[in-house]
């Protein structure tokens, strides 16, 4: 197969929308070995290891965390520099360079679905008495990270575990008792960089905790600080080393040449939510309107865009087999539907990715089908979670 069938980034929009990234189609050997060598050279010599999911708030928690270090380099020089090329979707690994000075805190990016990989990198490589954190993450089972963290906690001097989504109680006990110092904030009403900005024993300046601030307004899909969207989309679009030292040296606001480049992202952005939008159907499920899409594109949007159109709860599928579930004040069990369907998350927000993917002939049909299912075993968990609410006919007559 020639590069060009799998390359993306040309395609016209209508076909990107409906197609993963290329990083999807990357044999897992090939990813697993860039990985372990960004890993070993991130880890060489570093102070601080922190394992943190690649979006703006686990990002912003290792911008808190290399301040506090001091741990200040590799600032980019807007006279000099342009943003990074842009990084693959959220969907696709992350195969980025690792960064070209070693920080005293290294950054281990992850995601829900690999943050035992990433324990074990820290096992395999840090030094000795290093200091590990892990954000904005949460397993979804102990056994899923058990042996990885035990392996790490070998190594490390000592052990901090901060983040806000819906735990279970047996895990965090787990957790606890492995030996880590976990702080879980109210998914509700803090994001994990508000989490980290207060358990810190640093006397942080003010724009760090406005940068905690900001990245809840997106986080918790508030959407009052315009702020929000820009920190979102810049942590989604560029490398995650560039991200982290932006918004530690500059905070939530970021400087023109940052803007100038999502101006220029968001073009091709606003395109794919469009084609997601127009693709949008509406599933009355007991008493709630369920808005359900399929595409390539920024989520969020999405769903507002089918909140707008009468949707409760919404569902974006993408073309990698993962999907976003989005809730509103009338819905607010999403966690419950991703917790049916191989997922977690947030009462408003949450992700999933069913397990209906054998081989490649059902992703084929994934593309061709626009998501069928997986939108249908979607909409089926949110039967399931809304039948635990509806009175059964004994408590109807007992009323």
């Amino acid at each position: 197969m020639t590069d060009d069938l799998l390359a993306t980034s040309d395609l016209p929009i209508a076909r990107k929308s409906l197609l993963p990234g290329t990083g999807f189609f990357l044999p897992d050997d090939l990813e697993d070995d860039l990985e372990d060598q960004q890993a070993e050279a991130a880890l060489t010599g570093a102070d601080a290891a922190v394992v943190a999911d690649a979006d703006a708030d686990g990002l912003a928690c290792v911008a808190l965390l290399r301040e506090a270090y001091d741990d200040v380099r590799n600032v980019p020089d807007p006279t000099d520099d342009e943003p990074a090329e842009p990084v693959a979707d959220d969907e696709e690994p992350s195969l980025e360079e690792p960064e070209p000075t070693p920080h005293r805190v290294a950054l281990l990016p992850a995601s829900p679905h690999d943050l035992e990989d990433s324990l074990q990198h820290v096992a395999d490589y840090a030094e000795e008495g290093v200091d590990l954190y892990v954000c904005d993450l949460c397993p979804d089972r102990f056994e899923y990270v058990a042996a990885e963290l035990e392996a790490a906690l070998a190594v490390a001097g000592s052990a901090s575990w901060y983040d806000h989504h819906q735990w279970d109680d047996e895990v965090a006990s787990a957790i606890r008792e492995a030996g880590v110092d976990l702080v879980v904030g109210d998914s509700e009403e803090e994001c994990t960089a508000d989490v980290v900005y207060r358990s810190l024993e640093y006397d942080f300046a003010p724009m760090y905790e406005e940068l905690a601030a900001v990245t809840r307004d997106h986080d918790l899909w508030l959407r009052e600080d315009p702020r929000s969207d820009d920190l979102a989309d810049y942590a989604y679009w560029t490398d995650p080393a560039e991200y982290v030292e932006v918004v530690r040296e500059h905070g939530a606001d970021l400087p023109a040449w940052v803007e100038t480049f999502l101006e220029e992202r968001r073009i091709e952005k606003n395109a794919l939510i469009e084609r997601a939008v127009s693709r949008a159907e509406f599933r009355d499920v007991g008493e709630y309107t369920v808005g359900i899409t399929y595409g390539r594109c920024s989520q969020n949007e999405v769903a507002e865009a089918m909140r707008e159109q009468g949707a409760d709860a919404s569902v974006i599928v993408k073309p990698a087999g993962s999907a976003s579930i989005r809730g509103t004040d009338a819905f607010d069990r999403c966690h419950e539907v991703a917790d049916l369907v191989n997922g977690g998350g947030h009462p408003k927000a949450a992700g999933c990715k069913p397990d209906v993917y054998d081989d490649m002939l059902d992703y084929a049909y994934h593309w061709t089908s626009r998501g069928t299912v997986t939108k249908r075993v979607i909409l089926e968990a949110f039967e399931a979670v809304v039948a635990r609410e509806a009175p059964t006919a004994d408590d109807a007559a007992g009323s």
